[in-house]
């Protein structure tokens, strides 16, 4: 009756641990797999025709070693450019996102709605635009233009991309250079006398 009871008692101390060795595994197993910030992406209440085809992109690592992350999401709405990106707007601000005004917000000239947003320590650049419609060109035959392709005459809705950055490893946070002499009283290109240095060398009598 002893070695019963404590063969039940052995089984039972073993099957308390693996239990709880193995809910923390699970649960940190599927936090390295699974970025943070794309579940906050799936969470932004936007209507559902504003995100279809969702295609997401990942580079560099979560701790910033050598490369910090970047997360890139791509979707398909099925309204025009102005529509989505006022739904994008709304849901980012209710979601605790600020509009970001700083100078490279883009970069380059883009068209169509083209945003910046800040949250904690992330940066994020929202980019609706018009779908590219189309097709690529068949072997052999010249491209297609858009008003002589059939496809491009059907193609309606926006193109949407986000940009997920940490912000320390965002140029934008940066103090920008400047070599105006009027902001840092200070001549960058200063003019040299022919002797520097005759003030300090005593002419000959």
């Amino acid at each position: 009756m002893r070695q019963r009871r404590r063969l039940r008692l052995g089984v039972l101390v073993l099957v308390s641990l693996v239990l709880l060795g193995a809910v923390p595994l699970y649960f940190g197993i599927r936090t390295l797999s699974r970025d943070p910030v794309f579940d906050s992406l799936d969470g932004l209440d936007v209507p559902g025709w504003a995100a279809t085809n969702t295609v997401d992109n990942v580079s560099g690592n979560r701790w910033c070693l050598q490369e910090c992350r970047l997360r890139e999401r791509t979707l398909e709405s099925g309204r025009p450019v102005e529509e989505t990106a006022q739904a994008y707007e709304r849901a980012l601000g209710a979601a605790g996102w600020q509009r970001w005004k700083v100078s490279l917000c883009p970069a380059q000239p883009a068209k169509g709605s083209y945003t910046c947003w800040r949250r904690d320590e992330l940066t994020l650049d929202l980019w609706v635009r018009e779908p590219a419609c189309v097709p690529p060109p068949v072997d052999g035959a010249p491209a297609p233009t858009p008003l002589a392709s059939p496809a491009a005459q059907e193609c309606t809705g926006s193109l949407v991309s986000v940009k997920v950055r940490n912000a320390i490893d965002d140029e934008r946070t940066r103090p920008q250079p400047s070599i105006d002499p009027s902001l840092t009283g200070e001549d960058p290109f200063p003019t040299l006398s022919e002797d520097p240095l005759g003030e300090l060398t005593p002419s000959p009598s």
